[in-house]
């Protein structure tokens, strides 16, 4: 029904930046918030931030003022621009998205495969 696939992920050394994106396809009739979790290695799955349909953004406090999201509901996609990227930033990153779908009418919660984004001392 709803697919999202993930991009822009990497090995990257501490301090340096990276942009990942995250384009939905599908049965889409409407999206309505869009995330970013990550996961690292041992540890739970975790919100990094989230946009909704407004274009209002909240943060984890341990990325605020160096992670930026946005969206492009034209696209249907959604970035996620890190800057000052630490070692401890290096996990699994999921896209997240709340979709209401066409057919049938529905709405779901779809998760993107991840992308590994690594950060070296």
């Amino acid at each position: 029904q709803v697919q999202l696939v993930e991009s822009g992920g990497g090995l990257v050394q501490a301090g340096g930046s990276l942009r990942l994106s995250c384009a939905a396809s599908g049965s889409i009739a409407r999206i309505d918030s869009m995330a970013w979790y990550r996961q690292a290695p041992g540890k739970q799955r975790e919100l990094v931030a989230i946009i909704n349909s407004g274009g209002n953004t909240s943060y984890a406090d341990s990325v605020k003022g160096r992670f930026t999201i946005s969206r492009d509901n034209a696209k249907n996609t959604v970035y996620l621009q890190m800057n000052s990227l630490k070692p401890e930033d290096t996990a699994v990153f999921y896209c997240n998205a709340v979709v209401l779908t066409t057919t049938p009418r529905y709405v779901g919660r779809y998760w993107g495969q991840g992308t590994q984004v690594t950060v070296s001392s």
